[in-house]
């Protein structure tokens, strides 16, 4: 999925207008009023630049489309997509607002959750936590700040598993002027479809996937096609967005025939890693996870080819083939991006918290619920964003399933300011993306020392392992949880409240 520049933008509605609703050689061997905004009191970490200039209206809808997923001579596919376009991507300058009118154009209720965006709690997304359900034909508003430069996504939050199992989702690349110069740059959206034989879906979910790794799908796309043929100058320097929009799969991202380091994860910078210098000279990367790669291409006709190692049969879903070019060959230096500018924890002064992923049952849940006086006390979820069965939980608690559809107590209750360093321990035999919403943490280290000390959204814990985080917490409530989404939906999901 490559942008021109002239395209990277979308058209601004008049001002006066409101806005419409190697690994090498295989490891050697209807909510709100058209034109209201709920505007919290507080934006807590999210500072919404005043000048008007930086305001952007557009309208995004939510829709079907089709897509010839099964080849050019298989039958289309029926797919969810943001304004009838798959992986529909924006693109926006750092400091932009989005004013957003989004219409629900499906036949069932859904939200916008603006994945790893540092925003008010208000425009998150989560139904009955944060924002009612948009009911088919409805609309929202929401504001999303884009303070931070990087690669980032848009998604449903409620029936994930079918909405977005089905495509919903969208790109959302915030470009900061500061950045070095590449000479190419691709955007490379990874996922699988269940689909059968005739294009239609089946079933996404099943029992014994939910109750373990997940239910995996066996046509495997980038940008919707097998694999991409995709081209830049000899010896230029290119970047890759690789998002891992997948419901299940963890990745192992690799590059052959040519030097590549890693330079932002979670769209975040980081100083340079060579890929050959990271374990198995990889990078493992869960459901919703996204990274940044620097490639120096080889000379004129050289191939550089980007696969997932980690399956059982080796998948490549690129090939850059060097075109000629006048560039002289130069040793390899990594590109950085600039340091985010983000809250950072005092690890001296945070509090220290645990939490422990678990296996659980409807029987064995806790069944504690919020005081009396609670705004969410007789709140209850709408009965699509909850799921059949209870197969997961964090610390005992389980988000709602079946017939349970009240709002359980949060996870743990915080301060708007303060710092915390959350262990998040994997007590199962299945590895867990783990994603807080609203925030930037930093992760400190794993217990497997394979993590680099690196800015976040989601954190891969694998079986047995145990993560540290750590964050300043901004005030509301906040989703934490799987994003493997059959794992989420029944039962690994809580919030933090931050008062």
């Amino acid at each position: 999925m490559t942008t021109s520049r002239a395209d990277r933008h979308l058209p601004m509605l008049p001002p006066d207008r409101p806005a419409g609703l190697s690994r090498r050689a295989l490891l050697a061997g209807g909510a709100l009023g058209a034109a209201s905004y709920l505007l919290p009191t507080s934006l807590g970490n999210a500072r919404v630049p005043a000048a008007p200039a930086a305001t952007q209206a557009l309208t995004l809808a939510a829709g079907e489309t089709q897509m010839k997923l099964l080849g050019p001579d298989g039958p289309a596919s029926r797919v969810c997509a943001y304004d009838g376009t798959p992986f529909r991507t924006l693109r926006f300058p750092r400091g932009s607002v989005l004013d957003v009118g989004f219409q629900n154009g499906l036949d069932e209720g859904t939200t916008v959750h603006w994945h790893g965006i540092r925003l008010p709690n208000a425009f998150d997304g989560v139904p009955t936590l944060t924002q009612p359900l948009v009911q088919p034909g409805g609309a929202y508003a929401y504001r999303v700040p884009l303070e931070d430069p990087g690669t980032f996504f848009f998604h449903p939050h409620c029936d994930e598993t079918g909405q977005a199992g089905r495509g919903l989702a969208g790109v959302l690349i915030v470009e900061d002027p500061r950045d070095p110069a590449f000479d190419a740059e691709h955007v490379l959206c990874l996922k699988d479809w269940r689909l059968a034989e005739n294009g239609g879906f089946l079933p996404m979910s099943e029992p014994d996937g939910a109750s373990k790794a997940g239910t995996f799908g066996a046509t495997r796309r980038c940008n919707g096609q097998p694999s991409l043929a995709l081209e830049a100058p000899a010896h230029g320097e290119v970047r890759l967005r690789i998002l891992n929009l997948d419901s299940t799969r963890v990745m192992d991202i690799g590059v052959d025939q040519g030097e590549a380091a890693l330079i932002a994860v979670d769209g975040h910078a980081l100083p340079p890693i060579p890929l050959d210098r990271l374990p198995d000279g990889v990078w493992r990367m869960g459901p919703a996870q996204r990274i940044d790669l620097h490639v120096r291409m080889p000379a004129a006709g050289g191939q550089v080819r980007l696969a997932d190692y980690r399956a059982a049969k080796l998948y490549e879903f690129a090939t850059l083939t060097a075109t000629p070019s006048a560039r002289p060959l130069r040793p390899f230096r990594p590109l950085a991006l600039p340091a985010a500018q983000v809250p950072r924890a005092d690890l001296k002064k945070a509090e220290r918290l645990t939490f422990t992923l678990q296996q659980a049952t409807d029987a064995a849940i806790s069944a504690a619920g919020l005081p009396p006086d609670d705004p969410l006390a007789k709140a209850l979820l709408d009965s699509l964003c909850v799921g059949s069965t209870t197969y997961w939980g964090i610390d005992q608690l389980s988000w709602p399933t079946g017939s349970r559809r009240a709002v359980p107590p949060p996870l743990a209750r915080m301060r708007a300011g303060r710092s915390y360093r959350v262990t998040v321990k994997n007590g199962t035999r299945y590895p867990h993306p783990i994603h807080l919403h609203g925030h930037v943490f930093e992760v400190i280290g794993s217990s497997s020392g394979r993590l680099p000390r690196h800015l976040a959204d989601t954190v891969l814990v694998q079986p047995d392992e145990a993560a540290e985080i750590a964050f300043v917490a901004a005030p509301g409530d906040w989703v934490f949880h799987c994003h493997i989404l059959e794992h989420m939906e029944t039962g690994m999901m809580g919030y933090f409240r931050v008062l």
